[in-house]
């Protein structure tokens, strides 16, 4: 029986999603696009009238920036399969195979989690968020117990 600290590999595949960022994105976004929508519409037709197409139209591009950065930082995950680690952050998704992930790592006050590449280099796990406390730090156990293993659940 594996010691409490430890936790025993999930079964695959299973992925892992940032818990705090999601609502941040979900919750916040509704607040401002109430706010934006009610103070709109608790302008007279004068005030409104004031406005003119550049204007709205600066509006409503920020408005999508602001969407996309929100849907980008939510998109975020890990997915471990069978065959290969799949990590997207952003807009980039990269699918690594077993062998070229060494290891996992989240450091006290890091803002997420970095996996440790065979070539040297490393790249962002942002589905472990720092700010998730223990939900990112179990996360982070259950993958590098799969990393052990070499990626599968049920070795």
């Amino acid at each position: 029986m594996p010691a409490a600290s430890e936790r025993a590999a999930p079964a695959l595949p299973h992925t892992w999603r940032p818990v705090g960022v999601r609502f941040a994105v979900i919750g916040f976004g509704l607040m401002l696009l109430v706010v934006c929508a009610a103070a709109w519409f608790g302008f007279d037709d004068e005030t409104r009238a004031k406005f003119n197409i550049l204007q709205r139209l600066t509006l409503l591009v920020m408005g999508a920036g602001s969407a996309v950065i929100g849907w980008a930082l939510g998109r975020a995950r890990v997915t471990a399969e069978q065959a290969a680690l799949v990590v997207v952050n952003g807009f980039r998704t990269r699918r690594l195979e077993w062998e070229q992930v060494l290891g996992v790592h989240l450091p006290a006050g890091a803002p997420w989690a970095t996996l440790d590449l065979a070539d040297g280099t490393t790249i962002p796990a942002m589905a472990f968020q720092g700010s998730d406390g223990k939900v990112a730090r179990d996360g982070v156990r259950q993958l590098r117990a799969l990393i052990d293993r070499g990626g599968s659940g049920n070795r």
